[in-house]
């Protein structure tokens, strides 16, 4: 690709970054996008991107690769802190989860980028293909939430799991971090991501009422799912 074509490429990121931060990622025409990036070929992002959830895809590529190292490292430190195998670190987890991603409320490219997360995990189908958020089977191994799903799942019971309240603690995650992104910038965020880190303990750690469980074999067998 030539210097101008990467130039464009990125000023078309750029320009769909803040539009979806901005009105959302289902308010936002391709036309636009083109136009406030000053593209002067008026198919510039089909050609860079072919689609909305190939721009989409490549703003998340922007900011994940850091999330990810940020959080390996602190599962890196998880995996190899002292204690009984038995009594796992619930709260470390949690900041594993939400300190790599609440790092990026501190720039106004990372607040967008939390919010098109939000808007993505959000979307009652998906917009970009299946990941260890929705189909771990299909995830990357080097993916950090791949692997932060996978040392979650030990501390949750079998109908925790089967109700998915991983995707349950990564979604509240980024709702509010998100929320935070949109009232930002501010001058300190650790009270917030500590208190959120509270919070996404509490969603790993409650226990399945004795209701919902009884709510969830019914909904299964009404299925013909196993109990």
């Amino acid at each position: 690709m030539t210097t101008t074509g990467t130039g464009t490429r990125e000023r078309l990121l750029d320009a769909a970054q803040r539009l979806y931060a901005e009105r959302g990622l289902d308010a936002v025409s391709l036309r636009e996008i083109n136009q406030a990036a000053g593209a002067r070929n008026a198919t510039a992002v089909q050609y860079h991107f072919t689609d909305r959830a190939g721009i989409v895809a490549a703003i998340l590529a922007r900011h994940l690769p850091e999330v990810d190292a940020r959080r390996h490292a602190l599962l890196d430190a998880y995996e190899a802190a002292p204690g009984p195998a038995d009594d796992p670190d619930v709260r470390a987890l949690a900041g594993a989860l939400v300190r790599p991603l609440a790092a990026r409320l501190a720039d106004r490219g990372g607040r967008e980028f939390l919010e098109i997360w939000a808007a993505v995990l959000s979307r009652p189908r998906p917009l970009i293909p299946a990941t260890a958020l929705t189909d771990p089977a299909q995830a990357d191994p080097a993916d950090s939430i791949a692997r932060w799903r996978a040392l979650a799942e030990p501390l949750l019971s079998a109908d925790a799991i089967r109700l998915h309240r991983r995707f349950t603690a990564i979604l509240t995650a980024a709702t509010e971090l998100a929320r935070r992104a949109r009232s930002g910038p501010h001058a300190d965020d650790r009270l917030f991501t500590s208190y959120l880190i509270d919070v996404v303990t509490a969603v790993l750690a409650a226990p399945v009422s004795a209701e919902t469980s009884r709510l969830a074999a019914e909904r299964d067998a009404a299925r013909g799912k196993p109990g």
